[in-house]
């Protein structure tokens, strides 16, 4: 209390607003329970480490059974005292699903995470210390349809640290870049590096910085947005969405194309000989 006596005389401020002034910043308003399904491979999982080192104001919670009710997650992140999940679901040992919802009242969206690259994988050259804050970086996509402004609300409110959040320092070095192409959301980490490329030496003040890639590297294919949290009415459903199930038996098909058309040739050559057999050689029993 003696310290904000002295602030206050400091600065010539009330008490009274200083302690608010003190517990307004102490409050964090975003804190964001990761959860994984179980049946996850090694480079989901490693992709789940990835994030949670990128992210300090996450909480980790154990694995959950894939088929149990999704409520769940929103008990879990009230216990935890979160107010969004990230909730990844593995299906099939091959497919990952990424869920993002606001606890508990929503609203939550389904992405499909394909080209899924580590920050181990990659080797990229680019650094940043743990628990510093990103800058986030939105193609002006984002600003062209309803469900993109929505996706770029929440994409900020669970990726953008909050100011004092635990394990966090109050510093910017890295940048998180979502960029709408082909209708989804690639996303890239880089490194705030004002630091000469070729002789590692500052440079002047004016110079613009330069990025250097850090690692993972993902893309979010949105599925359907609803309007509760892990549910409810939906408020976008993509259109242009393909399972990655069905792409699997389009795959098949094509595979098996082949043997089928080998198959109807076969079967097209033995009823044309049938159809129309060769005469028999009246000189073929001559030299016997």
């Amino acid at each position: 209390m003696a310290t904000l006596y002295k602030t206050a005389q400091s600065e010539f401020m009330d008490v009274d607003d200083v302690i608010e002034e003190k517990e307004s910043r102490n409050k964090i308003k975003n804190r964001v329970l990761m959860v994984a399904s179980r049946g996850i491979t090694f480079r989901q999982r490693h992709l789940l480490n990835d994030l949670e080192a990128l992210l300090p104001h996450t909480k980790k919670e154990a694995k959950i059974e894939s088929k149990q009710d999704m409520e769940l997650l929103n008990e879990l992140a009230e216990i935890q005292n979160c107010n969004s999940v990230f909730y990844f679901e593995a299906r099939k040992h091959q497919d990952l699903f990424m869920w993002i919802s606001r606890a508990p009242s929503g609203p939550s969206v389904k992405f499909l995470v394909q080209n899924i690259h580590t920050m181990d994988e990659l080797k990229m050259t680019g650094n940043c210390l743990k628990g510093s804050r990103p800058v986030l970086s939105f193609d002006a996509t984002f600003d062209s349809e309803p469900y993109l402004q929505l996706l770029k609300e929440m994409l900020t409110q669970t990726f953008g640290v909050p100011k004092g959040a635990r394990k966090s320092k109050p510093f910017f070095d890295h940048v998180f870049t979502f960029s709408v192409v082909d209708n989804r959301i690639w996303f890239r980490n880089y490194q705030i590096s004002e630091k000469n490329a070729e002789t590692g030496g500052d440079v002047p003040k004016n110079t613009t910085p330069t990025l250097i890639e850090i690692g993972p590297r993902f893309v979010l294919n949105p599925i359907r947005i609803f309007e509760g949290s892990f549910g409810g009415p939906t408020l976008y459903e993509n259109p242009r969405y393909i399972s990655p199930n069905a792409v699997r038996a389009a795959v098949r098909a094509q595979g098996s194309a082949k043997y089928v058309r080998r198959v109807a040739e076969a079967q097209e050559r033995e009823a044309r000989v049938q159809a129309e057999p060769m005469p028999v050689d009246p000189l073929k029993d001559v030299f016997d």
